[in-house]
This record gives structure tokens, sequence and C-alpha cells, in this order.
């Protein structure tokens, strides 16, 4: 063969082109110059978008392993804690069912000692169940606004409870909705009962943040104890009789002072309720007050002076 035929290029594996710094400077002026582009016009959106849509089903493939095993996790607790429940409905079914027959005895003799004794029967009261709505604007007051009002038969000074007690009473009533002040208003106060004791005292809402009640003007040594409960009297012809209101949290006794303090927890879900039932009110079940008759002057009493 000829030389001068022959190829004196070097072969491609020698060839090495642009340098790896002028590499470097070139994508690095072109990541910088993308990334103002993207900044300022927004150039490589329409680009993130295809990569997504693209990308969806990688990633949903991706993610079904994980997701199986959570739902199967998900599942058997779930299994585990719906058997616990239905345990617990069964065994609380079943003293609610022993309860009741009691209940049904007692409301009996009750009755038949009623009338042998001759005394007046005892008040029934019916209700209307209601959902909140909201609670009121003003963060100074601990009020509720509820679905049921003038035109379902709801009155002022009805009161409201939930499964577990009472939570408060109709202070405003307008046509579709009412307005619930809350047992843990301050300008709210109801006649309580103590369960264990029987003795009688008024709950008043408390002013400080925690959604507390006070009872007040107790004695320091007073028979009162933590966990007592507190169930309505009955004696304000507002509340029936019976329905619980709130257990003793806190019981201080100081010297220097006559009555002790002695801070309640509501039993209602004052702060969490959704559904409630608003019982009609006593007022206009109970007979009417005696009117008094007013002291006469001694003037004009028979034989008086003159």
């Amino acid at each position: 063969m000829p030389l001068g035929t022959l190829d004196r290029s070097p072969p491609a594996f020698f060839k090495q082109g642009p340098s790896a710094i002028s590499k470097l400077l070139l994508f690095s002026a072109l990541s910088v110059l993308l990334m103002v582009a993207d900044v300022r016009f927004g150039v490589t959106q329409p680009i993130r978008a295809a990569l997504s849509v693209a990308l969806y089903p990688v990633q949903w493939l991706a993610l079904r392993p994980q997701q199986v095993v959570e739902f199967s996790s998900d599942y058997m607790q779930a299994r585990d804690d719906a058997q616990t429940a239905e345990r617990q409905a069964r065994q609380q079914l079943l003293v609610q069912a022993q309860r009741t027959g009691q209940v049904e005895q007692l409301a009996l003799e009750n009755r038949q000692l009623r009338e042998l004794l001759g005394l007046r029967e005892r008040l029934s009261t019916t209700g209307v169940m209601a959902e909140v709505l909201y609670d009121a604007a003003d963060p100074y007051t601990r009020k509720l606004i509820v679905d049921k009002g003038m035109t379902h038969g709801i009155k002022p000074s009805s009161p409201v409870m939930d499964e577990h007690g009472i939570l408060g009473q109709v202070t405003r009533v307008l046509p579709l909705v009412s307005e619930v002040t809350l047992v843990t208003d301050r300008e709210h106060s109801i006649p309580v009962l103590n369960t264990r004791t029987g003795a009688r005292g008024v709950a008043f809402g408390e002013a400080g943040g925690a959604p507390l009640l006070e009872l007040r003007f107790m004695a320091t040594n007073a028979d009162i104890d933590v966990g007592d409960l507190l169930s309505t009297s009955g004696v304000d012809g507002v509340y029936p009789p019976g329905i619980p209101v709130a257990k003793v949290t806190k019981v201080e006794r100081r010297a220097e002072t006559a009555f002790a303090r002695i801070l309640c927890e509501p039993v209602g879900h004052v702060q969490g309720a959704r559904h409630v039932m608003i019982l009609e009110s006593l007022a206009d079940k109970l007979p009417a007050r005696p009117q008094i008759d007013k002291p006469q002057p001694l003037g004009n009493l028979k034989g008086g002076r003159r």
C-alpha cells in the first residue's frame, strides 16, 4: 500500500474534544440561564407538567406496595378496634338493660308512694334534637348557635343537654336558630346537688380561660371531696332534677376566708358538642308563685293607734 494513502489521524479513542473546564463553564452558564428564565418567565413549567404526567404511572406503581401494607395494617387495627368496641357496647347494653329494669321498678314504687302520701306527680319533660352550627363570635362569652328556633317550638330558658349531661340553657330564640349559653359562661349560674351528700349549692361559670365551674358559698368545713358528682337540683324551675352537671376537680380550704374555693369540670362536652337536645322548660308546668301580701301600716290595722 502506498504511504500516501495511509490515514494519519489519531484513533477515536484519543479524541478528547472540548476540555472539562470548558464543559463545566458551558453547562453552569446554561443552568443559571435556565433558572433565571424559569423564575422570571416560567419556561420550564410545561416541561414539568409533561414530566409529571409521564412519571405518574411509575409513581403510582411504586407506591402500591406501601399502600397495600398500610391498608392491611389499618384494616387489621380497625377490625380489632371494632371487635373491642362491640364487646364494650354489649357489656354496656347488658348493664343498661339491668338498670332499665331497676329504674322502671323504682319509678313504679315512687309513683305508688307519692299516691299514698298524696304528693304531686313528678313533672315529665320532652326534648327536641338540634345540631350545633357554630360558636358565638364574642370571645368573652361561651355560647353556641343551634339550628332550631321559634318555628320549632323552642322557648327561652329551655335547658340544653347532650348524652353526658347539662350544657346550658337557651337565652335567645330567633325564627330559625337559637342561642345557647353554656354552664361555663361567667354570667350563668345553675342550682346543683351533691349526689353523695345531698347538699345543695349554686355553680357559677368560671371567668378564667379553662371551661370550668365554681361552686360558691360553700363553707370551708363542708363535706365535699374531689370526684363528687353534681347534678341539677330542680329547685329553680328551669332544669329537671337529677341530670349530671359537673364533677368536683379541686377543693381549696383557706383559713382566712369562711368559704372554700371549689372548681368543677362540666361532664357535658361544652367544647365539642355537635348534637344536643333542647328540653322543654318546666316554667309552664309549675304552679304559679304565691303572692305575698305586703305588710300594712300599723295605723291601718284594726285596733291600731290613730
